[in-house]
């Protein structure tokens, strides 16, 4: 069932989004050679909870860590550690807070310093496929017309979409429905109404679309190798348009 949200939640779950989208910017800053994933996530644990939240994956599903921190082939729920960043990494975090009843939920991919072309390339696709994707989350379109602009965009540019993963809807629980595939058929799915919540997150393979989680049970890595990028907002579906909800 679609949970949908009145004003009042909107606006109590927008607290909790605006501290997602600040975390992740702290994450983001401190992707430089030379520092480990492990710091990453202490840094994110204690800003969150420094704010009077929980950090939204601590313990979901058994999850060891505060934030999900993917390095090059490694697509989604990389677990920080002691892996050191390395110059010309490209490195995903996906974060998300809870408080007031409500969890936020983003994502970006970072540059460790100078990156290769084509790494910018695919990120910068990435990101563009996110804002094309937000683009048609418009009410009276379906969440099918949102996967077919990204996947339309990122196959155009020589990219793939991961199948096996997808965006989802958002609130009180951390993955509501409806899912929110990257790749669809315009005017199919279900339709954006007022009041709905949702994270739209393009995950983009350099090559191929096909993955494999690793044997931690987690670490979501490329089958063929190729480089990969995630980026992720909670929007808001409104009257007026999409509405995003993590912006710091």
């Amino acid at each position: 069932m679609i949970v949908l949200k009145n004003s009042r939640e909107l606006t109590a779950m927008q607290k909790a989004c605006r501290l997602s989208a600040q975390v992740l910017k702290l994450a983001g800053e401190m992707v430089e050679p030379g520092v480990t994933t492990g710091e990453i996530d202490r840094a994110v644990k204690k800003f969150i909870l420094s704010h009077g939240a929980k950090p939204s994956f601590l313990g979901y599903g058994g999850f060891p860590g505060s934030a999900c921190i993917s390095i090059n082939d490694q697509v989604i729920h990389g677990i920080p550690g002691g892996r050191v960043i390395q110059a010309g990494d490209i490195v995903s975090v996906d974060v998300g807070a809870f408080i007031g009843g409500f969890h936020g939920d983003n994502a970006a991919t970072f540059a460790a310093g100078e990156v290769s072309p084509e790494a910018q390339r695919l990120m910068d696709a990435t990101r563009r496929s996110l804002e094309l994707g937000i683009e048609a989350a418009v009410p009276g379109n379906r969440i099918g017309d949102i996967g077919f602009a990204v996947q339309s965009y990122i196959e155009s540019q020589g990219f793939s979409v991961v199948r096996e993963f997808v965006g989802h809807g958002v609130g009180r629980d951390l993955h509501e429905e409806p899912e929110v595939p990257n790749y669809g058929r315009p005017g199919h799915g279900a339709r954006l109404v007022p009041g709905m919540t949702i994270a739209i997150e393009p995950m983009v393979n350099q090559k191929g679309y096909q993955v494999e989680v690793l044997g931690d049970g987690w670490t979501t890595v490329t089958k063929d190798g190729g480089l990969s990028a995630h980026f992720e907002n909670t929007i808001a579906i409104t009257e007026s348009g999409p509405v995003i909800l993590t912006r710091p």
